[in-house]
């Protein structure tokens, strides 16, 4: 049963004011909004548990996640039932992605298991050694403090409550305040349920993991700018990413921000593909933008083509498979809001032209399809900006020469991908290194939505797709986010913490 309030440091709290859900089926249900108090209360809590959490043994950790994992698992057709309702999305979308929120939970406890993540080094002593001894060192990785994450719209389960940063959090020994999404606070609610049970079972501090819900600016604010959080972990958008980004850089003592900010995902496709295949990348292409309703990090929302005889063949096949697509039901009102601006913006740019429109009003979206020509889209910075939703450009560009210079001036991205036969490899080489520079994961012959979450994963990129280059925000490398490296040098064994033998 929903309760309506924050779990704070193990208490369910209520709040002054309450605010009502926008569910996109179903009755709208009150919840309490947070306030810089709640973060307090949570952030004092997750300091006070800190000590026991991150002293536990990897195994001890490790069951832990095991056990939150357990605990969703048996909750799994109430997180359904709610979790559509408040988002839009299909049950069989809300159940793949419960799975992976729960895969990625074991996950991290088999790689804390395994302890390789501690990075442990050893240098003996050279007492003898002139003309001064060298002492003993050894270094391990240690988990940094309480850590504050950000509840994203577009995934409430993987990237939410008890999705990849909590659950990198925790296995690294941190103990977490979640800020939850006003999207789906009855899903965020339930996972905190689930947490709390796997915290009670496993006799825990109770102060290990806080759900804040709702709340003004001034929630999240309170929450990266507290002095007992160090270190944050955001998916949203760049604005809100950007000020947050700034606070925290702004503390008397700085912290880390691991934002997620936005990313188009450009794909290139190079003349060979485009000649042999060129009707199946434009399909494949529909298919992929379209993809819950367009509202991936990782839809790629530009492509960058070469003009020649089959370019207009892609194009028609990619036309003819969006106008089959429905209008699709969005996350929430305000996302539905920003990507009727954003396709209008699009829309007036100078040299842009309609492939295929539509209409889409309320929470609906429906698939648009634009063009533009390689120097008007180098003239004008805004067209290669985040549209969120079902809406490609299509960049067709003169020669091989003018794609370059497109990937050389994009921003960060998450992904960018190269669409190629063996015939385009020596075009393929030259982009290549370019294309490094810009993203964090490059792709061959696919499409980047579906994002693996295994050790090699790197979902991230240099900015604005994230703001730190340096890391990822799936897969195991996600661990790296919060720790730090601590030598000690000639320690007594006696005294050495148990991972760093």
């Amino acid at each position: 049963m929903l309760t309506g309030k924050h779990l704070i440091a193990g208490t369910w709290v209520a709040g002054d004011a309450t605010f009502l859900s926008s569910p996109a089926t179903g009755e709208a249900l009150a919840f309490a909004v947070g306030t810089p108090a709640h973060i307090d209360a949570a952030a004092k809590g997750a300091e006070a548990a800190y000590p026991s959490y991150s002293a536990l043994s990897r195994e001890a950790r490790a069951a832990f996640l095991d056990k939150i994992a357990d605990e969703i698992e048996a909750r799994g057709p109430e997180i359904t039932a709610i979790g559509t309702s408040e988002t839009g999305l299909p049950a069989g979308r809300l159940e793949g992605e419960r799975g992976r929120t729960t895969g990625q939970l074991r996950l991290f406890a088999n790689h804390i298991r395994k302890g390789d993540y501690l990075d442990r080094r050893f240098d003996a002593a050279q007492p003898d050694r002139a003309p001064a001894a060298r002492p003993e060192i050894r270094m391990m990785q240690v988990p940094v403090g309480p850590v504050g994450v950000f509840g994203a719209s577009n995934f409430p389960l993987a990237f939410s409550t008890g999705g990849g940063d909590t659950a990198s959090a925790l296995a690294a020994g941190c103990p977490v305040v979640v800020k939850g999404h006003s999207a789906h606070p009855g899903t965020g609610e339930i996972i905190a349920q689930a947490i709390e049970a796997a915290i009670k079972a496993s006799g825990l501090h109770p102060g290990v993991f806080s759900l804040v819900q709702g709340g003004n600016r001034d929630v999240g604010e309170a929450l990266v700018q507290h002095p007992l959080i160090k270190a944050v972990g955001f998916t949203g958008s760049l604005g809100g990413g950007r000020a947050l980004f700034d606070l925290c850089a702004q503390r008397p003592e700085p912290i880390p921000f691991f934002g997620e900010l936005g990313s188009v995902n450009p794909m290139f496709l190079l003349p060979a593909a485009v000649a042999a295949r060129g009707e199946a990348l434009g399909s494949g292409w529909a298919g992929s933008l379209t993809m819950g309703a367009g509202q991936f990090c990782t839809n790629p929302g530009i492509v960058v083509v070469i003009d020649g005889a089959e370019t207009q063949g892609f194009i028609d096949a990619a036309k003819a498979a969006l106008a089959k697509v429905g209008a699709q039901t969005m996350l929430t009102d305000g996302i539905a809001q920003a990507y009727r601006s954003g396709r209008d913006k699009i829309a007036a740019a100078t040299g842009v032209q309609e492939v295929l429109t539509s209409v889409c009003d309320m929470r609906q979206a429906s698939p648009y399809l634009f063009e533009v020509s390689g120097a008007d889209w180098l003239a004008n910075h805004a067209l290669g900006e985040e549209v969120f939703g079902p809406l490609g450009l299509i960049v067709r560009v003169r020669d091989f020469a003018e794609m370059q210079a497109v990937a050389a001036a994009l921003q960060g991205q998450l992904t960018c991908t190269l669409h190629i036969d063996p015939a385009d490899y020596p075009q393929a080489r030259v982009l290549l290194p370019v294309l490094e520079r810009k993203a964090g994961r490059i792709l061959a012959n696919g499409f980047p939505t579906g994002v693996e979450v295994v050790d090699a994963q790197v979902h991230g990129g240099p900015y604005p797709a994230s703001t730190n280059f340096g890391a990822t925000s799936v897969g195991t490398l996600s661990i790296r986010r919060w720790l730090r490296p601590v030598a000690f040098q000639n320690l007594p064994a006696e005294l050495f913490p148990a991972d760093l033998v």
